[in-house]
């Protein structure tokens, strides 16, 4: 699939949206990590404007998660007014072409282009640890107040894994999961069976884009997040999703080429760090930190188990996936410990 021209599509797309501005030239800017690709499209009258296309999920979900998008960029106060990247609109909504031809399925949304700061660094200090903590309480209590201008949404954690528990019984899935259906059918349950428990379904609900890896922000150069891209695991939730990406982030060991999606970061003292100040400004409950390691356990289960082969290379899927199987699940309930991160922050 990756081998496939897709500048076509973009010229489609762009046809439909606005024929009376033609396009010069269309530049993959992709990170070539996944089924999702963006192009840099300048236009003749020397315009530019970012596409992305992807073709991977349901176009229903990726028209309504980019309408939630834009409308949390226009609404989001200051100083995170100019945070995210504003779609290309067209008769009062977000303009998505979808393209379906030759077997394929794909769905193609516009963006102005968003300013960048600098890049994060691989290795925070721990000063840097105390502002990036405070700075995205700040977003998440941003996020939170506007909430309720945010068009409504249907895919959930509960949906996802559902549907992971239908691939499993699938023709397919009884042979891509053959030799680990019933660890994933226990790590399932054990699920839903907590997020019963700690009542997520009155949990706080607000835009959380989860995969926080230093290739998709920048800060300013007092260290305040400054932009936001590359929206592929966007979703309704709890604030609580977007904790596991930043306990890597400031990890000791810092950003790495080769990875892993090891529990231990979020018990590392600079990720307790980061929680105590993060708490100061936006008050963390028990149950919140408790459901952390449901959290995990979702991120494990949907992006590395049910959809890891399509946001990762095929060697590094396979990598997490057996990683998954033979130390993520059976480690989980003895790595994580929340009364020690509850200590930490008196709860």
């Amino acid at each position: 699939m990756r081998q496939l021209d897709f500048t076509n599509i973009i010229q489609e797309a762009w046809l439909k949206y606005d024929s009376s501005r033609p396009i010069q030239s269309i530049r993959d800017i992709s990170a070539q990590v996944s089924t999702n690709h963006v192009f840099r499209v300048k236009l003749a009258s020397d315009d530019i404007v970012i596409a992305k296309l992807s073709y991977f999920g349901k176009y229903e979900h990726f028209k309504e998660d980019h309408s939630i998008i834009n409308a949390l960029a226009n609404n989001l106060p200051a100083p995170f007014q100019n945070f995210l990247a504003r779609s290309l609109m067209k008769s009062n909504e977000v303009y998505t072409y979808r393209f379906t031809r030759a077997q394929l399925d794909a769905w193609v949304v516009f963006y102005n282009p968003i300013s960048i700061n600098k890049k994060p660094p691989r290795r925070f200090n721990r000063e840097q640890i105390v502002t990036i903590a405070r700075d995205l309480a700040s977003f998440h209590k941003a996020c939170y107040k506007v909430k309720g201008v945010l068009p409504s949404y249907s895919k959930t954690l509960h949906t996802d894994i559902n549907h992971l528990l239908e691939i499993l019984d699938s023709e397919h899935g009884q042979f891509e999961y053959r030799m680990h259906i019933d660890q994933i059918k226990q790590q399932c349950e054990l699920f839903f069976e907590n997020t019963q428990k700690f009542n997520y379904a009155n949990f706080s609900k607000m835009p959380v884009f989860i995969d926080w890896n230093i290739g998709n922000f920048s800060v300013t150069e007092d260290f305040k997040l400054y932009s936001r891209w590359d929206y592929d695991w966007f979703r309704m939730s709890t604030r609580v999703m977007d904790f596991y990406f930043f306990s890597r982030i400031v990890s000791d060991i810092g950003d790495r080429t080769v990875f892993s999606y090891l529990v231990g970061p979020l018990m590392e003292e600079r990720f307790l760090l980061f929680l105590k100040e993060y708490h100061e400004v936006y008050p963390l409950t028990e149950t919140e930190v408790r459901f952390m390691k449901e959290a995990y356990r979702f991120f494990i289960l949907n992006y590395v188990i049910k959809d890891g082969r399509y946001f990762f290379h095929e060697m590094y899927a396979s990598k997490l996936q057996k990683e998954a199987y033979e130390i993520y699940f059976p480690i989980l309930d003895t790595e994580f410990k929340a009364e020690k991160i509850l200590n930490v922050l008196n709860l």
